[in-house]
Formats: structure tokens, sequence, C-alpha cells
């Protein structure tokens, strides 16, 4: 059997995560998602989204990037969010049986208001 490979981020709030105002907050969380508008932009993601509801609250986000380890410990290193301290990546790759999954155009929201807008 062949299999397909992708590098997955685990976002993650760290134990040590600074405690912000939160406009302050909204401001970061702002710059987070710019920064992953960007990283699609630049054909890096094939998709990202926020975990709700998980058994550990750490747990943040995941992410699947077309690029190796290396670049996305270091595309992720530059993420506002991850350069405050309020996120860490765990970064990993993933095998699954090649054409099990397949990924369409990405639309990531560049802000919380254009989140909450819904389109």
């Amino acid at each position: 059997m062949r299999f397909d490979q992708h590098t997955v981020v685990l976002l993650v709030r760290p134990p040590d995560a600074p405690d912000l105002p939160q406009d302050a907050a909204d401001r970061l969380q702002d710059a987070h998602l710019a920064h992953q508008a960007g990283l699609v932009e630049q054909g890096h993601m094939l998709a990202a989204g926020p975990f709700l509801g998980a058994d550990d609250e750490r747990l943040r986000g995941f992410v699947v990037l077309s690029v190796d380890p290396a670049m996305a410990r270091e595309l992720y290193g530059n993420d506002p969010a991850v350069r405050a301290g309020r996120l860490a990546v765990q970064v990993m790759s993933w095998m699954v049986p090649e054409d099990n999954v397949r990924f369409e155009s990405v639309r990531v929201p560049r802000s919380m208001l254009e989140a909450a807008a819904g389109d």
C-alpha cells in the first residue's frame, strides 16, 4: 500500500502562556489569523481550524501543511501568537493511505471580525 505524507501542526496553549488584557488578546488573535491566511496565500496550508470541546483544553487548533516538518517549525516560529508565548506548536508527519484525504481550496479568516461574519 502507498501512503501520502503531510505535516501536521498542533497548536497548544502552554501552561505558562501570558495573561493579556482582552483588547491585546484580540489583536494577537487577529495577527495569528492573518499569519495563517498568509500561509494559505503562499500555498503552504492545506487545512486548518480550531478545536471545540476538546478533553484537553490546552489543544487549540490543528493545521495540515504541504511543507516538511522543518519548514513548518520555521513558518510557525513566525506566528505572532507563538512568538508571544500564547501558543506553542507540536509538529509531526501524518501518513494516510494514498489519495484517502483530499484538500480543496482553503479559506481562512484574516481576523475575528471576518470569522464572525461567516463569509
